[in-house]
């Protein structure tokens, strides 16, 4: 199953010499950096192990580019046979721009008490080390470093037709939506800075985007 892409004038057209060497730049940093990330998700994957019972990794199923259904992969945050149901109403409400009138909801989009999420998970999600797994779907070719946030389906069916156009782009780890408001934004505003990303992409913006992730990881301003 797919979903149609809408365009709107205005959105920057594919570029092929852009996207070939992003892709090349975005393998070669895998590939560099495996000396460190392979370790440190060994030890990510003892302390979920230890802390908690169930898998280690969180596998879902997500809109890519072209409505394109992958599975993603992350380090599993949340405690087991979790009633998600109140998350998936939750969610299709803010996509749909239904809880623009509740302050507390509107700024809040992640709505787990405290007690869903494991102790080890608390810290992941802080650090958004529970997105490591992630470098396995970039490489696979289903997911880039940087870009708008995969939704799952059940909320791509909840888009409104202008919604669509963060299809037009592989999905990314990071993305400008995620720098600039975080957990703080309307979903509509989401998609208005991910059709930016997509109007004005470039090496040197996806460069800036990674620094600017990684300033916030260090600095502590990580999802909660």
């Amino acid at each position: 199953m797919t979903w149609t892409i809408i365009k709107r004038q205005g959105v920057k057209p594919y570029n092929p010499r852009y996207q070939t060497i992003k892709r090349v730049i975005e393998l070669f940093l895998c590939v560099i950096t495996a000396p460190a990330v392979v370790p440190i998700g060994a030890i990510i994957a003892l302390a979920i192990r230890l802390d908690s019972s169930g898998p280690i990794f969180f596998v879902q199923e997500r809109i890519g580019k072209g409505g394109r259904i992958f599975k993603i992969y992350k380090f599993r945050t949340m405690h087991q046979n979790i009633d998600d149901s109140g998350h998936r109403a939750f969610m299709k409400a803010f996509v749909n721009g239904d809880l623009a009138e509740e302050a507390d909801c509107q700024k809040t989009f992640k709505p787990f008490s405290k007690n869903q999420v494991t102790r080890v998970g608390r810290f992941l999600r802080k650090t958004s080390l529970d997105e490591l797994p992630q470098l396995i779907n970039v490489l696979m070719g289903e997911m880039s470093l940087v870009g708008p946030r995969p939704n799952v389906p059940w909320e791509v069916e909840a888009y409104r037709g202008w919604h669509t156009e963060r299809l037009e782009v592989l999905p990314g780890i990071t993305g400008l939506a995620q720098i600039k408001g975080r957990s703080n934004i309307t979903f509509d505003e989401i998609v208005q800075y991910d059709v930016m990303y997509i109007k004005y992409q470039s090496l040197m913006l996806d460069a800036k985007i990674l620094w600017w992730t990684l300033t916030s990881v260090l600095f502590g301003r990580g999802a909660e």
